[in-house]
């Protein structure tokens, strides 16, 4: 299913929002609000008291960076698989956002829930872990939960900000095919082509994503005018960003927006994103009351992110 166009409005920043109230439980109508404008007009925004304690990032870096430092040999030994699990190597090709092949200059270590393999859904899987690796598998899992917790909180957000029942999102995300990541980035310093870098020009296939990224920046959004903005490393936030699926259930109204990275630090740069994705078989399809849809169009999300799977990492499938 096309994705159904978001209207085009330009921004100039992307806003900061206190979730302090939310996260606790509690109401905050001005919080939402702020994130229902967000969400409506640029698709990203920052978060601030989100209740992921520092610890937990800091555990994850410790352990990522000891994996990416080993030789390449053994880093291969849990290369991506089909359900997206394991080592994502440096410089891949894939053919996210172009319709050219294009090298992407990050290596990253994927994990999500541990499933058995399954003849019908192609999300379910175990994770692949390397040789000697506790610390990864345990900061991960821990990772996880605290993201998983977060992501709630958003889904009631969310609802709330399209005026509908803060549960709206809960059965989708029931059984959730979330995806946990961390990205090391190697310094790029004056790159040629936008089919070379950190990554390209794309936007996110699922519901939304909850990104840290460290102090070296890199993040770019592409502005509803075209125009490309940086959205700059902020102490002890997240950058939340809406994924196609969200843009699909809403209709169009809240708004999947493009970006891309580009590290120009001069540093190695690190990031984790925790894409929050719905259920195996969750309806890709708009889904508030006043839209009418046909039936015979709808996707689930499975076959949906599984097709587009299979074109962003075409290693994984060879």
């Amino acid at each position: 299913m096309a994705i159904p166009e978001s209207r085009r409005l330009a921004f100039r920043e992307i806003p900061i929002i206190d979730l302090s109230l939310l996260v606790s439980g509690n109401r905050d109508s001005a919080a939402v609000e702020e994130i229902g404008k967000a969400c409506r007009e640029v698709g990203f925004l920052y978060v601030k008291n989100h209740g992921i304690p520092k610890k937990l990032i800091n555990d994850i870096l410790a352990a990522g960076r000891e994996f990416f430092e080993r030789p390449l040999a053994q880093k291969e030994k849990v290369l991506l698989d089909t359900r997206i699990r394991g080592y994502l190597p440096l410089g891949y090709r894939s053919y996210e956002g172009e319709s050219i092949a294009a090298t992407s200059n990050q290596e990253g270590f994927w994990m999500g829930p541990d499933r058995p393999l399954t003849s019908y859904n192609r999300l379910d899987g175990p994770n692949l872990w390397p040789e000697n690796s506790e610390s990864l598998r345990n900061s991960l899992d821990a990772y996880y939960k605290a993201a998983t917790a977060l992501a709630i909180t958003l889904q009631k957000a969310f609802a709330l900000a399209l005026g509908l029942p803060d549960d709206f999102f809960k059965e989708l995300f029931v059984d959730q095919s979330s995806l946990l990541k961390i990205n090391h980035y190697p310094p790029q310093d004056n790159p040629t082509t936008v089919s070379n870098i950190g990554v390209v020009p794309h936007s996110d296939e699922g519901g939304f994503t909850i990104l840290w990224q460290d102090e070296n920046g890199g993040l770019e959004v592409e502005s509803k005018g075209g125009e490309w903005v940086v959205a700059p490393p902020i102490e002890e936030t997240f950058v939340i960003n809406l994924g196609d699926t969200m843009q699909i259930w809403t209709n169009g109204e809240f708004s999947s927006t493009p970006h891309r990275v580009i590290n120009r630090s001069g540093v190695d740069r690190y990031s984790i994103p925790f894409f929050a994705s719905p259920r195996w078989n969750a309806p890709v399809k708009p889904l508030l009351d006043s839209v009418r849809t046909n039936d015979s169009l709808e996707e689930t999300f499975e076959a949906y992110q599984s097709r587009h799977h299979r074109r962003i990492f075409p290693l994984a499938f060879s």
